[in-house]
């Protein structure tokens, strides 16, 4: 079905509108092909920001055989780059049980701890690296889940901004600001 669960998740992860605007934001030129597009991911957590670099390694398009069935799976992986936080891939789906239709999306990957030089922040990832990753993960399928049924409900899909220079502001929503946000500190070489 046109417009169905699956083909409005393979949307809304093209476009990287799953992400939580309130812990990562994303930067792209909109006009770049997929595979091998580079994203400036800016990671927000308690007042701090991150600027993490990534780009687009591999695009996942295929019907593949589980054990509940054929399914059918949209989405693409991205590598970390240098000055990351940290070393690794994810990948990001959306899989469709031929069978019997139901869709989910799937994260998945691996990473490492980057060479962190600075003791503060180095200290700070040991310490909410991992909390952070699991509140991402977590913020990510409930936005996933709200964006589809939304749309189910014939709610319009989110659009993200896109600057006059063709630069694209993920997810929506990252381009408004919270009044306290200028008070925030950005890292912008987290890796040097």
């Amino acid at each position: 079905m046109a417009g169905g669960p699956w083909e409005t998740g393979c949307v809304l992860i093209r476009q990287y509108e799953f992400a939580e605007p309130g812990i990562v934001r994303a930067a792209y030129l909109g006009d770049s092909e997929l595979p091998g597009r580079d994203m400036l991911l800016e990671g927000r957590f308690f007042g701090l920001r991150f600027y993490l670099g990534v780009r687009i390694t591999g695009i996942i398009d295929e019907t593949r055989d589980a054990d509940s069935g054929p399914e059918r799976a949209w989405g693409w992986s991205y590598q970390t780059l240098e000055g990351h936080l940290e070393q690794g891939r994810l990948s990001y789906e959306v899989i469709k049980n031929l069978g019997t239709g139901r869709v989910t999306f799937r994260v998945s990957g691996y990473s490492r701890t980057a060479p962190i030089p600075s003791l503060v922040v180095r200290c700070g990832f040991r310490l909410f690296g991992r909390w952070t990753q699991r509140r991402f993960y977590l913020a990510i399928q409930r936005r996933m889940r709200s964006l589809v049924q939304a749309a189910q409900h014939g709610a319009a899909l989110p659009v993200p901004a896109t600057r006059a220079d063709g630069v694209v502001l993920a997810p929506t929503g990252a381009v408004a600001a919270h009044p306290v946000e200028r008070l925030a500190r950005a890292w912008l070489h987290p890796g040097s």
